[in-house]
C-alpha cells in the first residue's frame, strides 16, 4: 500500500535528477521567444475539438492552454458500473489541442486542493524531462506552467506519469489525451496535394479493470486511493472489464452520435494510451490514413481498418458518401460488442444506388424472380 508522502518524495527526487542536466544542457532564449505573438485558446470537452485554423502563414506563437485535473467519480456503462475517475479537465479523454509546427504551448496546469493525489503531464510530442513530466508534478493546491517547443508534427499522445505503478493506474484511472500538431501549410497528401477536413472529431479509446466482490458484482468505492489496491490486482492480469470511446459504453452513441453530412471530409482523431487497437468505420474507410500519427510520412490510402499503437493516436480523414448511421468500432468485435468499444456517425444526405441497391428484399425461398428476371 502506497503512501501520498512516500509517493511525492519518490517522484520529486526523480523529477531533479531528471531535469536539472536538461536545463543545464540546453539554455533557452528567453528573449526571442518572449517577443512572439501569444493566443489564450479555451479547451473543450472530446469528442470536439476547439476551433483551429488548418493551416497558416503567420510565423510561431505561443498557444496558452489551462488544464485542471478533476478527481471524480464517473459511470462508465448502463449498467451503473462506477470508476473513481481520474481525469484532465474532467473528461476521458482529457481535451485535445491543437498548434501548429514550431508553435509553442504553454499549459498551465492545476491540481485542485479538492483532490487526494499528486498528478503530472507526459507529453509525448515534446523531447526533454520524462516529457514533461519531471517538471509537472504538482500536489493538491498547486499549479505549474510548462512551455515546449511543437517541433515535430503528428497526433500525439498526453498522459500523467507520476512514478512506478501509478503511472498505469492513473492512466487506465483516465488520464490521457491528445495534441495534435499540424503542419504550417497544412495536411497533405503523398503527392504533396493540400487535403482538408470540414469537420474533426477526436475519438479516446480506454481500458477501463473495474474490481468485482465475491459475488461478481462491481464495486464502488468512495475515493481513488480506496480503490487503488483492488483495481491493481484486475489491472496486473492485463484482462479489462470495460473497452470504451469516451469514458462511457454508448458515449458516441445515439443522440450523442457524431453527425456529419454526405459529401464532408472528416478528421477522426484516435488514441489509446495503453492497448493497441483497431478502428474501422462499418460501411465507409480510410481514405488517407496517418497510420502512427505523423504527418511527415505520406498517409496510407483506402485502408479498411487501422492500427493505433497502445500509447499513440492515429489520424484518418473519410468522406461520407452514404447517408444513414455507421457504426464505428473497435474491430477486435468482442471489445466493441462485448465490452463496449463502438461509437456511431449519423450521416445524412441522399442515398446513392449506385453505391449500394437492395435489388429484391427478404423473401421465401424459390419465390419471385428467376435468376434472368434479377439482371433485369
Amino acid at each position: 500500500m502506497f503512501t501520498r508522502r512516500n509517493l511525492v518524495q519518490c517522484v520529486a527526487a526523480s523529477a531533479l535528477v531528471m531535469a536539472t542536466p536538461a536545463l543545464a544542457r540546453a539554455p533557452v532564449d528567453v528573449d526571442d521567444v518572449a517577443k512572439l505573438p501569444r493566443v489564450k485558446v479555451p479547451l473543450v470537452a472530446p469528442p470536439f475539438i476547439h476551433p483551429h485554423e488548418q493551416a497558416t502563414k503567420e510565423g510561431p506563437r505561443i498557444v496558452e492552454f489551462r488544464m485542471t485535473i478533476h478527481e471524480k467519480e464517473i459511470v462508465i456503462d448502463n449498467d451503473g458500473t462506477k470508476l473513481q475517475g481520474m481525469t484532465f479537465e474532467g473528461s476521458i479523454p482529457g481535451p485535445m489541442m491543437v498548434v501548429h509546427e514550431n508553435d509553442y504551448v504553454e499549459l498551465t496546469l492545476v491540481n485542485p486542493d479538492t483532490n487526494s493525489m499528486p498528478h503530472n503531464i507526459d507529453f509525448h510530442a515534446a523531447t526533454g524531462a520524462l516529457g514533461g513530466g519531471a517538471l509537472t508534478l504538482i500536489n493538491p493546491g498547486e499549479q505549474v506552467v510548462l512551455r515546449f517547443k511543437a517541433d515535430r508534427t503528428g497526433t500525439f499522445v498526453y498522459h500523467c506519469a507520476p512514478e512506478g505503478p501509478m503511472i498505469p493506474w492513473h492512466v487506465v484511472s483516465g488520464m490521457s489525451g491528445t495534441i495534435m500538431v499540424l503542419p504550417r501549410g497544412g495536411l497533405k497528401d503523398e503527392n504533396g496535394k493540400p487535403l482538408h477536413y470540414d469537420k474533426a472529431y477526436y475519438i479516446g479509446e480506454s481500458d477501463f479493470y473495474v474490481p468485482k466482490d465475491e459475488n461478481g458484482k462491481y464495486k464502488a468505492y468512495d475515493s481513488p486511493g480506496e480503490s487503488y489496491a483492488d483495481t491493481m490486482e484486475v489491472m496486473r492480469k492485463l484482462i479489462p472489464t470495460h473497452v470504451v470511446f469516451n469514458g462511457a459504453v454508448g458515449s458516441l452513441t445515439g443522440d450523442k452520435a457524431m453527425t456529419a453530412k454526405v459529401g464532408e471530409r472528416v478528421l477522426i482523431v484516435h488514441s489509446q494510451a495503453n492497448r493497441d487497437t483497431r478502428p474501422h468505420i462499418i460501411g465507409g474507410h480510410g481514405d488517407y490514413v496517418w497510420e502512427s500519427g505523423k504527418f511527415a510520412n505520406p498517409p496510407e490510402k483506402n485502408l479498411e481498418t487501422w492500427f493505433v499503437r497502445g500509447g499513440s493516436a492515429a489520424a484518418a480523414l473519410y468522406t461520407f458518401r452514404q447517408p444513414g448511421i455507421y457504426a464505428y468500432v473497435n474491430h477486435n468485435l468482442i471489445e466493441a460488442v462485448e465490452l463496449g468499444a463502438t461509437a456511431h456517425f449519423k450521416v445524412e444526405g441522399q442515398w446513392n444506388d449506385d453505391l449500394m441497391k437492395q435489388i429484391r428484399p427478404p423473401e421465401p425461398i424459390g419465390s419471385g424472380a428467376t435468376l434472368g428476371a434479377l439482371k433485369k
